[in-house]
């Protein structure tokens, strides 16, 4: 029992993660229509820059707790205009082009900033400190679940619930709903649309940043190449989901992180990806749209 409580907790931090970044995948679709296949390397920048940021005041001398606040508001701000910038570069002047032209485009700034970021850092695994502080009461529950990744998933919880209730109370939330539904019914009734569009890239790169920030802590190492595979994983969630849905995503997330680590647990570790992409078959297969997704009905 106590093994099956370890794989789940690992499946649900994992799948935690890949629901911080799949948000974005899905945010964006959701806008646009398009999916940004640079997402995964701002988590990576992300990442990279919480490492700088705690090293320095690591040698300064700061608390584990205050150097996590402090690396998570930096990688934030930092993962959040690298998303500003890709969407001006990279889709903005494509948004009247075929649905191909930004696809190509965004392949090619993922694969600009995974060179960029090898070049001005390292391509080899560097170690990350472990940032989340261990809280002695975990102790009385066992060793089933770490402080760290408990952590991860409360606050993947509270960012959830938190971008919800934004997306459905706020007044720029209500404009993205609004940019989604009918993109140009909402500039005819005066919304900025190009506003809400460069919002979503930054709302989704912020998220991203907080889970590339808190896996590397519990993790321990980074490389330039963590993007490719974590937004890889979590584009399959969006989608296991049902693209371009918030709560498909998070669900499809869960799905997806429990889904490898009972695969990586009871099976092997060399099947992981096989068991993860074998259940995204067969919910395409049966389930086209996605566990949560709506079909879309064509109008002739």
């Amino acid at each position: 029992m106590e093994y099956f409580l370890e794989l789940f907790f690992g499946g649900l931090t994992r799948g935690s993660i890949y629901a911080l970044i799949a948000l974005g995948y899905t945010m964006v679709y959701g806008i646009i229509e398009l999916i940004n296949f640079a997402h995964g390397e701002i988590y990576m920048i992300g990442a990279f820059t919480g490492l700088i940021v705690a090293g320095v005041l690591t040698a300064l001398g700061f608390p584990e707790a205050s150097t996590l606040v402090i690396a998570l508001m930096c990688a934030v701000i930092w993962a959040a205009a690298y998303g500003y910038t890709v969407e001006k570069v990279a889709y903005k002047p494509l948004r009247g082009a075929q649905r191909l032209s930004p696809l190509i485009s965004a392949i090619g700034m993922s694969i600009f900033l995974q060179n960029y970021v090898m070049l001005s850092q390292t391509s080899d695994f560097l170690p990350f400190p472990e940032l989340i502080p261990q809280f002695g009461f975990m102790e009385r529950f066992g060793s089933t679940m770490s402080s760290s990744e408990m952590v991860i998933v409360v606050s993947t919880i509270l960012v959830c619930i938190g971008l919800t209730l934004f997306i459905k109370f706020t007044k720029l939330g209500k404009a993205m709903r609004a940019t989604a539904q009918n993109r140009k019914m909402a500039m005819l009734v005066g919304i900025n649309v190009d506003m809400v569009i460069s919002a979503t890239f930054v709302i989704g790169s912020s998220l991203a940043a907080v889970g590339g920030v808190l896996i590397a802590s519990h993790i321990g190492q980074i490389n330039y190449f963590i993007g490719f595979i974590a937004g890889i994983k979590a584009f399959t969630a969006a989608v296991l989901g049902g693209i371009g849905s918030i709560p498909g995503a998070m669900l499809g997330a869960l799905v997806l992180g429990l889904t490898e680590a009972f695969a990586t647990g009871y099976v092997s570790s060399d099947y992981e990806d096989v068991f993860a992409f074998c259940l995204l078959v067969l919910i395409l297969i049966f389930r086209p749209a996605g566990i949560m997704g709506k079909e879309k009905t064509q109008k002739v």
